[in-house]
């Protein structure tokens, strides 16, 4: 989708995406600063480390302890090109050929295929809206056979954007660490969290799961650096020694111009992540209010990442402009062709029947691409115009954006 939407928008024509899991903030200017210093230093023009640069591997062993409650030694971290080399090389270290893989869904596309790439066979474990797409231990326990090696877990999720509590968290954590099952956490979103909640890592709420388990994370989403791509993964002694081996051959250092600045994200002021967390929080409420005034769709309030996932089963099996879809693939066309909007259809993260819309874009991008679908799927609601990034403080909703016309002064987004 996010390539048709590209390739729409080359021949002229308006389209809004919600595609693409990427921020729209540039990276803050001190880590640009800093890898311009890196350039001048000829220590970085040579090969370093495999797993990482001390001085990474450091600051990522106390970001690890700051937020994920876990305290390693840097010889517990390698530094990957990207949290997807992570992910990667951890399902490469944990499986065996034939092992089986619980994977909540809905899933980031890519573990499967990384599952797979590792000759495991994933065992996918659906929860839907009315879990708030969460799965529950006893769901696991259903889907766990002899042949159950690892478990994946992801909170916040991308696609949902759903937060396991710390309950929940510490539940699944027992559980594996009673049957004796590896967990590939990834916590690639564990700073982007809303409405007070936080994200507790398996380690943290169940410290002996520490030694069956590999964190994953990156600067990618919370520093705004995905073309970066500086990942890392972290884990017991041995799982790393293998993933360190094979990183070894297989890529070597991760490039030394973006360690350096991702040195500087991790351990400078956090002040620009903040501010970048919070315009994800407004836009979160702003599209979750108006999606939810379309009857047919079922959108529950993700709490973390910068993403919705609404169930559109409601929405077909009717006739919209001529077209009546039957699956959220022939949806997310329909809305393409006629409303000019990108959504990713749930058929890439598992069951038909939901879409994805990212909401890391700009404010009026966002809510026009959501009044399209308005006039799409609900054409007698009132038309709302779109809103000013030069509204003055005072006539700003709670919400953070412009409602000063047409009588929205103060009216809950």
């Amino acid at each position: 989708m996010d390539a048709k939407a590209k390739a729409l928008k080359a021949e002229g024509k308006p389209v809004i995406s919600y595609a693409a899991g990427e921020p729209d903030f540039a990276t803050p200017q001190f880590v640009v600063d800093a890898a311009a210093e890196a350039l001048a230093d000829p220590a970085n023009y040579r090969y370093t480390p495999a797993p990482g640069l001390p001085a990474l591997r450091e600051a990522i062993a106390a970001k690890t302890l700051r937020d994920s409650g876990l305290e390693v030694s840097p010889s517990q971290v390698i530094v990957t090109n990207g949290g997807k080399q992570a992910v990667y090389q951890a399902f490469q270290a944990v499986i065996n050929p034939g092992d089986e893989v619980l994977l909540p869904a809905p899933y980031w596309t890519t573990y499967p295929e990384a599952i797979r790439l590792a000759d495991g066979t994933p065992v996918e474990v659906f929860a839907g809206a009315d879990q708030d797409y969460k799965v529950t231990v006893e769901q696991l326990e259903a889907a766990r056979t002899d042949r159950t090696t690892v478990l994946v877990f992801v909170s916040p999720s991308n696609p949902t954007g759903s937060v396991y509590s710390a309950e929940e968290t510490k539940a699944i954590a027992a559980w594996a660490v009673e049957h004796g099952i590896w967990i590939v956490s990834d916590e690639i979103y564990q700073n982007l969290t809303y409405d007070g909640v936080r994200a507790a890592s398996v380690v943290e709420a169940v410290p002996e799961a520490a030694a069956q388990t590999i964190l994953v994370n990156g600067v990618a989403k919370t520093y705004a650096m995905t073309g970066w791509r500086v990942g890392w993964m972290v884990g017991p002694a041995d799982a790393i020694k293998v993933a360190g081996n094979l990183q070894s051959h297989l890529t070597s250092n991760v490039n030394n111009v973006a360690q350096r600045g991702a040195i500087a994200a991790l351990n400078g002021p956090q002040d620009e992540a903040e501010q970048f967390r919070q315009a994800f929080d407004r836009r979160r409420r702003l599209i979750v209010s108006e999606l939810s005034k379309i009857d047919g769709l079922v959108v529950p309030n993700p709490q973390g990442a910068f993403y919705v996932y609404p169930d559109v089963q409601g929405l077909l099996g009717r006739e919209w402009g001529g077209v009546t879809p039957t699956t959220s693939l022939e949806l997310a066309d329909l809305i393409l062709e006629q409303a000019e909007v990108a959504v990713v259809p749930g058929e890439a993260f598992g069951p038909s029947g939901y879409i994805r819309m990212s909401y890391a874009l700009g404010d009026d991008q966002l809510l026009e691409g959501v009044q399209r679908l308005q006039r799409l799927f609900a054409p007698d609601l009132p038309p709302r115009p779109l809103l000013s990034v030069e509204t003055p403080p005072e006539k700003r909703d709670s919400g953070g954006v412009w409602a000063a016309r047409r009588g929205f002064v103060g009216q809950p987004w």
